[in-house]
């Protein structure tokens, strides 16, 4: 272990791999708990996206409601919390459309994507978080992935989830 902490730990390990090859030094990123994005629909089909910062692009970007699972909590509990915290709208119908590693060569960090309607806006979103929000059509969210809008890869594979409805 090179370093540790509570939200990611390095190591550095020496890998034998199948075919005999090794290597000495192959960094490894732990992380203890999943991520899970929460792709809500309206009743029109459409998608409430989140515009938030990014410090470590020093940008404010769309995307979809996500967050880090807590200690206990279920995925579909993520989704719910998440969704609601970053957008104020209950969510129900919740189901895990996806589960993939984002970076499966480096890291054992793993992504859920949650597909949910909208219901009741019983809250305010968190403005130390997001910015603001809107609600995207299947037309305007092609629009942006064509533009290359939607960087982060949670939200970008939720979106194009959702355009090849899935």
């Amino acid at each position: 272990m090179i370093y540790e902490h509570p939200w990611v730990n390095l190591y550095v390990d020496r890998v034998l791999f199948p075919a005999g090859r090794i290597v000495e030094k192959h960094h490894v990123l732990e992380f203890d708990w999943p991520a899970v994005a929460a792709l809500v629909e309206d009743a029109q089909g459409r998608v409430l996206l989140v515009h938030v910062y990014r410090y470590t692009t020093d940008s404010i970007e769309w995307g979809v409601p996500a967050g880090k699972m807590e200690e206990g909590e279920s995925i579909v509990e993520v989704a719910r919390r998440e969704a609601w915290e970053e957008t104020g709208y209950e969510t129900f119908g919740h189901e895990l459309l996806y589960t993939y590693c984002p970076m499966n060569g480096i890291s054992n960090k793993v992504f859920h994507i949650v597909r949910c309607q909208a219901g009741e806006k019983t809250g305010e979103f968190d403005r130390d978080e997001v910015q603001e929000l809107r609600w995207a059509s299947r037309e305007e969210i092609e629009a942006m992935l064509t533009d290359r809008v939607v960087r982060d890869g949670l939200s970008l594979t939720a979106l194009l989830l959702h355009v090849v409805r899935w």
